[in-house]
């Protein structure tokens, strides 16, 4: 069975910094793009970043641009979010999604895998 795990959330407050981590199992994910999104309540989900299969092209929303960083570990099937610098604004349940597609990585339709999620919140 194919899962994505997200971990790492938490209870943070303003200006601290989480890491949030997502093993991937059942398959490799060595050949996706992989994402990261979020969804704070009664809001759509929001494209957050997302990191290509080599790992040398990287997208950001711009109101995180500065202060998170994607990275991807292909021999552990793994990818990260660390969050530095983190927001009230920020607070929102984290997903991490993996696609085939390489370009339009910011739609969450392209998105063929999804984690359960993993809950930030920061305290201001």
């Amino acid at each position: 069975q194919t899962q994505l795990v997200e971990s790492g959330g938490g209870l943070v407050q303003a200006g601290g910094s989480l890491r949030l981590s997502c093993a991937a199992s059942g398959r490799t994910f060595s050949d996706h793009t992989m994402g990261w999104f979020r969804q704070a309540p009664g809001k759509e989900r929001e494209f957050v970043a997302a990191v290509s299969w080599t790992g040398g092209t990287i997208y950001y929303v711009d109101s995180v641009k500065g202060r998170f960083t994607i990275s991807r570990d292909n021999a552990k099937n793994t990818v990260y979010l660390q969050m530095n610098n983190l927001k009230p604004e920020d607070t929102a349940v984290y997903y991490c999604a993996a696609t085939t597609y390489r370009r339009g990585v910011v739609t969450p339709g392209l998105y063929d895998y999804w984690g359960q999620g993993t809950q930030v919140t920061v305290s201001s």
